[in-house]
């Protein structure tokens, strides 16, 4: 090969790693869907029950929403695996007055991304409608949205 075809060739084999390098860095296909969708039906939501579970429903709104506080479980896939989050809303006139995040991280990197989505939920939630509520990434964190919108619709099936 002549010295200029083989800085060509080399060029070119360098450029291909790189953006093979760069390409990893991104979310797949598969990963970007986990970020926004629920985990399959199979591992449908547990829902909380206690004094969590629909407290003092005694008006609805106009929405069709009853009053009070709900909660239930969420899951969602992340690296580590499956993955389940803790929510809690409570319902006023339809709209959602305050939020709680209970957090079941199953290691440390859980933890961090389901404490930031807690610290940052109540900004995106609190003072919508419960049907208008769908997130895909709250503070850094966009797994977790996952489960979160799996809660709110078994909320909205307890609320009705």
């Amino acid at each position: 090969m002549k010295p200029s075809i083989r800085k060509t060739v080399f060029a070119g084999m360098a450029g291909l790693s790189l953006a093979g390098t760069v390409a990893g860095c991104a979310p797949s296909a598969q990963t970007a869907a986990q970020e926004t969708e629920p985990a399959p039906a199979s591992s449908a939501p547990s829902v909380a029950t206690g004094s969590g579970t629909a407290s003092a429903p005694a008006g609805s709104s106009a929405s069709g929403y009853k009053d009070g506080t709900y909660s239930a479980d969420g899951n969602y896939r992340s690296p580590n695996g499956t993955e389940t989050v803790g929510v809690q809303l409570t319902l006023a006139n339809g709209t959602v007055s305050a939020v709680e995040i209970t957090q079941h991280p199953s290691n440390p990197n859980t933890r961090k991304f389901q404490g930031e989505f807690a610290d940052g939920i109540a900004d995106q939630v609190v003072g919508k409608s419960l049907d208008e509520i769908k997130v895909s990434k709250v503070a850094g964190s966009s797994l977790t949205s996952g489960g979160f919108n799996q809660a709110v619709e078994a909320i909205k099936a307890q609320a009705l």
